[in-house]
């Protein structure tokens, strides 16, 4: 029993995840439905530094106005590998002229792939190499591949979530009312065919670290993310596409009700000058 895994320089992007030589991972510009269609065109993004959208796709940075698409930059930046063997994959994006255009600090980005057994580490960490206060989000986007149509299956989470909340999203921001409870006995969210009518499926106020992908039918296990640190999980899929997100978040969208200034972004990341940020979440395989 293997796993291994493929990446690339552009976003240190994975483009594959094979488990005993099964592809696991969504297959990006290359999966497309029955007209030619592509689906979604990422495989497993890195959102930096900021996660969602922002109101009007702008955002205020020491008194001036910066344009920023959602989910950031980073996905779509060319990273330095640092080191990559068959089971360690390590890469750096510094920032450069084309960064300070849309986010004016200086800073490094390391990402880091690491296999062990049936376990894939995504390990992200910031360094702050400027010399004020550095607001950031940063979250994963692994999209999985799915075999059957994704109400198919369905997500458990370890421990019972009794004070988990639902965001509610309106055109890509977090709407002033939370959404409703989709919890099926306190711990399962049963996929449906419009599960993501509204866009993605945001929580926060979760009390456990895991949560598994099941399928309906055999009620068998295809795999665990931990989550462990992160205070957003999401979900998401595109109408019938056959794959599934399940993205840990350290921050999310605008606010509907933003005031538009970078940080104060509800639980944006302030690092100090020279100083660094860590985290990670895992996917094991069965």
């Amino acid at each position: 029993m293997s796993l291994e895994i493929q990446s690339v320089r552009t976003g240190a992007e994975l483009v594959s995840i094979k488990w005993n030589g099964k592809e696991m991972l969504h297959q990006g510009a290359d999966c497309t439905d029955k007209s030619g269609r592509v689906y979604w065109k990422r495989r497993s993004p890195i959102l930096f530094p900021i996660v969602g959208k922002l109101k009007k796709n702008q955002t205020m940075i020491d008194g001036r106005i910066y344009e920023m698409m959602q989910h950031g930059f980073a996905r779509d930046m060319e990273f330095e590998p640092i080191t990559k063997l068959e089971n360690f994959h390590s890469y750096v994006l510094r920032s450069n002229n084309s960064t300070h255009d849309k986010y004016p600090f200086a800073f490094s980005l390391f990402v880091t792939y690491t296999v062990e057994n049936n376990k894939l580490t995504v390990q992200y960490r910031v360094l702050n190499d400027g010399d004020t206060v550095m607001p950031f989000g940063i979250g994963g986007h692994p999209a999985f591949k799915l075999d059957m149509p994704y109400e198919n299956y369905y997500l458990e989470f370890e421990q019972e979530e009794k004070k988990i909340h639902f965001l509610y999203l309106i055109d890509g921001l977090i709407g002033t009312d939370y959404g409703k409870n989709i919890l099926y006995k306190d711990k399962a969210i049963v996929l449906e065919k419009d599960s993501f009518r509204n866009d993605a499926i945001i929580m926060k106020g979760l009390t456990s670290n895991q949560i598994s992908l099941k399928t309906k039918r055999e009620n068998k296990k295809i795999l665990t993310v931990d989550f462990s640190g992160f205070p957003y999980l999401a979900i998401w899929s595109k109408p019938n596409a056959p794959f599934l997100c399940i993205e840990p978040w350290q921050t999310t969208a605008d606010r509907v009700s933003a005031d538009g200034v970078f940080r104060n972004k509800e639980k944006m990341i302030l690092l100090d000058p020279k100083k660094d940020f860590s985290c990670k979440f895992s996917i094991e395989f069965f």
